[in-house]
């Protein structure tokens, strides 16, 4: 995966995750997000790379949450941060990873709930941070929902793309004069302007809930976004 593309994933399912939430929230109970200063650890995650679990995580991003609205969020490159303790997967140390588990591999294994424990350990021991709550996304869920939001427009000018060709196109889009973080709040709020309408909220939601049922999307703890989103609603999270 690009870098530019790992960036606009993880800021994207922020919103995205919040688009399902609306009817996930009754079901499912969790940490309160919405109150208070909170940190979110977005995983993007690359199922192409071969391996048992959902895949390798091959950037992450720090949301940082204000009374439930974004705040402010940083790129975490996962290159060289590893556990204090946990020892990499054998089949990686085999190909020369290393002893202890890099952020990329966290999730190599099938346990996604453990590897993203894992995830947060690595990022707080490294990062001298507090994580709050874990969200892991891979590219087939960002694709299929914001592919079934229809066309969308980023800062008034119609995009037509695949998920996966609109974040690739970020810079293009935006002339190069934006920041990388503007440019990923420009695409989530688009994300989130387009759920306004009730048509598309509902293909949104209906995408969302299959691949959240497909392991494609996963929270932890599970009832913490549905609770923020519940109560908060996607547009006051991005806008």
């Amino acid at each position: 995966m690009e870098r530019q593309k790992k960036l606009v994933i993880a800021i994207i399912v922020v919103a995205a995750i919040g688009i399902g939430a609306v009817i996930w929230g009754t079901f499912l109970a969790g940490p309160d997000l919405s109150a208070g200063d909170k940190s979110i650890l977005v995983l993007a995650v690359d199922e192409s790379e071969p391996r048992p679990g959902m895949g390798a995580v091959d950037m992450a991003f720090m949301v940082e949450l204000k009374d439930g609205s974004i705040a402010n969020y940083t790129p975490i490159y996962p290159s060289g941060l590893r556990h204090p303790t946990q020892a990499e997967p054998a089949e990686a140390q085999a190909q020369g990873a290393g002893a202890k588990m890099l952020l990329h591999d966290s999730l190599w294994d099938t346990n996604t709930e453990q590897g993203m424990s894992y995830a947060k350990e690595i990022v707080e021991h490294n990062e001298g941070v507090k994580v709050d709550a874990v969200v892991a996304v891979n590219t087939e869920a960002l694709d299929a929902i914001i592919s079934s939001a229809g066309e969308i427009e980023v800062n008034g000018e119609a995009v037509d793309l695949k998920a996966i060709d609109l974040v690739r196109e970020n810079d293009e889009l935006h002339g190069g004069t934006m920041s990388r973080g503007d440019a990923v709040m420009a695409l989530a709020s688009a994300l989130s302007e387009a759920a306004n309408n009730g048509a598309n909220r509902d293909a949104m939601i209906q995408a969302a809930l299959d691949q959240y049922s497909k392991g494609n999307i996963v929270m932890v703890p599970g009832g913490s976004f549905m609770g923020l989103m519940a109560s908060k609603g996607i547009e006051s999270i991005t806008g």
